[in-house]
């Protein structure tokens, strides 16, 4: 019987075939190694997990108060891994809890867009590089990045033109990485009129986009809603990050202010205001 490290080795070692990153791949073997430990303190070992190994792993994760998002993350580890031991069904029917909350907005934190970018130009790919910054940094929609033409950047003036479904237009600043990206992408490929192609120098579909930006483990609507959640939380007013967004309705908005607020801080506000002295 192979020993787990030499297993491990080999499953990154088959990462590297298949072309995950290297930001990947050290993921990969960070939540494994800590899945190995679970395991052999549990009298279990690697090579020889069942479906009940991984589904009581689920549930001492869930009781260690990992969220949903974070626990589906290593449920997916240890789905790749199954498939690299030759045995998928021990990841069927996992039980897990039920995640985010309709309500509730899902957007990643400085850190995880860092590690997304990171992760997006160890890739090379000046295309997929200049889609997500554009996506990230201006939080336009897929449909409209899609519809994007090389007329709608101006790279002098760093901005860019939308005009969404309903014949709305709006000005979008270009933050100085996207600008570096996009002149970066448009000198590689030199596209003729739409601004985004692919290989065939055909404008992209937006399923080919998201199918990329599924890739690398997000989607490009949590692009969208953390553009928006990091302007309100660096303080911009709800008027101004509505209309970046193109958002219709102000309301809209006002949901990623109200994803950042503390029953704690509604308290402080009522006691500020009126306190004895008013």
């Amino acid at each position: 019987m192979q020993g787990s490290g030499t297993t491990i080795d080999q499953f990154l070692t088959w990462l590297e075939h298949e072309g995950k990153s290297s930001n990947t791949i050290s993921t990969y073997h960070q939540e494994l190694r800590k899945y190995e430990k679970w395991l052999q303190e549990n009298h279990r070992e690697l090579v020889d997990i069942t479906h009940r190994d991984v589904q009581e792993y689920i549930l001492f994760l869930e009781e260690k108060g990992k969220s949903p998002i974070t626990t589906d993350k290593i449920l997916g580890v240890i789905r790749t891994f199954s498939k690299f031991l030759k045995k998928p069904d021990i990841t069927f029917d996992i039980k897990i809890k039920q995640g985010t909350k309709k309500d509730e907005i899902e957007s990643l934190s400085k850190e995880e867009c860092e590690v997304l970018l990171r992760e997006v130009r160890e890739s090379a790919n000046e295309r997929n590089i200049a889609i997500v910054y554009m996506l990230l940094h201006t939080g336009i929609r897929v449909s409209e990045l899609c519809a994007l033409d090389i007329a709608d950047i101006d790279l002098e003036t760093k901005q860019v033109s939308i005009s969404d479904t309903h014949g709305a237009d709006r000005i979008i600043p270009l933050s100085e990485e996207v600008v570096q990206s996009l002149s970066d992408y448009m000198e590689a490929v030199q596209p003729q009129e739409a601004l985004f192609v692919s290989k065939t120098n055909e404008r992209l579909t937006e399923r080919s986009v998201q199918y990329m930006v599924k890739k690398y483990h997000t989607n490009a609507q949590k692009l969208r809603h953390t553009f928006c959640q990091h302007l309100i939380d660096q303080g911009v007013s709800l008027e101004i990050v509505s209309k970046l967004a193109g958002h219709r309705d102000i309301n809209v908005t006002k949901r990623y202010a109200k994803s950042r607020v503390s029953e704690t801080e509604f308290e402080h506000a009522i006691r500020r205001t009126f306190s004895k002295d008013c």
